[in-house]
């Protein structure tokens, strides 16, 4: 993961490398590691919890939902017990609990790697932009990332001018959000693409919308 800019301000030559705190710890979970954490929960929280009800919660078709319950009661993360004859409950066993709780710290210890390396960079980034006496700071998108991103904007004195996003549809972090069609109303001097996802394809989006490319600077 690198926070880059793709023509950072003042440094032509340098192609947007930013200092590193090195790699992350560990691996990101992958998307099964996820799927079995959710489904874990969602038992926890609920054992007479149905199929559809938990396909709807992982987001998942209800086939594949039930290849998922039959893998963790064969590892025997996971026991079910027969109601009546189309009533069933699902119960974690002990080695079910064990697992969640490994799950669990194993997705906040990478988030909280990742979230850390993210305000590092983004501080690195605005520091050499508020040197640059670009101090009116734009951000794309209204998720964990955008907060991330303001805490930072805070904590330089930067001028967060707008927040943007697909639509004009309430307000964040005390700013109305403005529809990103909208962007030729606010005079901005960097663009801050608000995500921990892939974030090629919205600068390919932006740089369409007539966005200078060398304004914009992402997660990633």
């Amino acid at each position: 993961m690198a926070l880059t800019q793709t023509s950072p301000p003042g440094n032509p030559d340098n192609k947007g490398a930013l200092p590193s705190r090195g790699p992350l710890r560990g691996h990101a979970p992958d998307v099964e590691a996820g799927r079995n954490l959710y489904a874990l929960e969602a038992i926890a929280d609920d054992d007479l919890i149905t199929q559809r009800a938990l396909a709807n919660r992982l987001g998942i078709a209800l086939g594949l939902t039930n290849i998922y319950l039959k893998r963790l009661i064969r590892k025997g993360y996971v026991k079910c017990v027969h109601l009546q004859s189309n009533r069933l409950r699902y119960l974690l066993t002990p080695q079910g609990i064990a697992e969640k709780t490994r799950l669990t710290y194993e997705f906040m210890q990478y988030s909280l790697d990742l979230y850390s390396q993210v305000r590092f960079r983004l501080r690195t980034t605005l520091e050499n932009c508020a040197l640059e006496n670009q101090r009116r700071v734009a951000v794309y998108g209204t998720g964990e990332a955008a907060e991330l991103t303001y805490l930072s904007i805070a904590e330089l004195g930067l001028e967060l001018v707008a927040v943007f996003d697909g639509s004009s549809d309430g307000t964040f972090l005390g700013q109305p959000i403005r529809d990103i069609e909208t962007h030729r109303q606010v005079t901005f001097d960097l663009l801050l693409v608000a995500t921990l996802d892939d974030s090629e394809p919205i600068v390919e989006h932006l740089v369409g919308l007539g966005i200078k490319r060398d304004l914009l600077v992402t997660l990633r």
